[in-house]
């Protein structure tokens, strides 16, 4: 099986050595993950993985060093700004052309993967206040704009995160190193399973 995994950065992917797969540093964000998703599915990869950290909002079941598979991901900062306060394109009526559901899902999910799923919003100023994180567990920079590009192009996909810290503005209680471990960890476990069911 061919995979190929997208780290955001190259601490992420520092800990992680393997020869039968391909590694790529997309770097941060949404427009260099959906260029480097791009360049990635162009070489034909059975699998492209998305592995990075996250940030897990309180409401959230998850705690530092819990590794997920990410089940769907929303772009959440997509809207504007009116004397009300922020509306996403989502909440407009459905009668307006541009108005649609902006939750892309992943129906590439192993079934017996020993990870807990998580839903996901992309930000690209991470814990901004003003987005609904009511229907979400996580944050990140990254997952929206990979799940949109596999899904246009019929690239099978999976997105996995290890929680980093807590989304709470000035909380800066960050374990970058136990995330990354765990993160680590966790690949090797989804690669092994995946090569386990072809």
């Amino acid at each position: 099986m061919n995979i190929t995994i997208l780290f955001p950065t190259q601490t992420e992917a520092s800990l992680f050595q393997r020869d039968d797969v391909s590694t790529v540093i997309s770097g941060v964000g949404l427009t260099a993950t959906a260029l480097a998703s791009i360049k990635a599915i162009q070489q034909q990869p059975d699998v492209l993985i998305l592995a990075g950290i996250a940030g897990v909002y309180p409401h959230a079941r998850l705690k530092m060093g819990d590794v997920v598979l990410v089940e769907s991901e929303v772009e959440g900062d997509l809207g504007f700004f009116t004397p009300d306060g922020f509306v996403h394109l989502a909440h407009l009526p459905l009668e307006m052309d541009f108005a649609r559901r902006h939750t892309l899902f992943c129906p590439h999910l192993p079934v017996n993967a020993p990870f807990q799923l998580a839903r996901s919003m992309s930000l690209n100023a991470a814990m901004a206040p003003f987005v609904d994180t009511q229907q979400v567990d996580i944050e990140n920079m990254e997952g929206a704009a990979f799940f949109h590009t596999c899904l246009q192009e019929q690239q099978r996909f999976l997105e996995i995160r290890a929680i980093s810290n807590l989304v709470k503005i000035g909380d800066d209680n960050w374990d970058m190193q136990g995330s990354v471990r765990a993160l680590t960890e966790g690949l090797h476990q989804l690669i092994t399973l995946l090569h386990a069911s072809t």
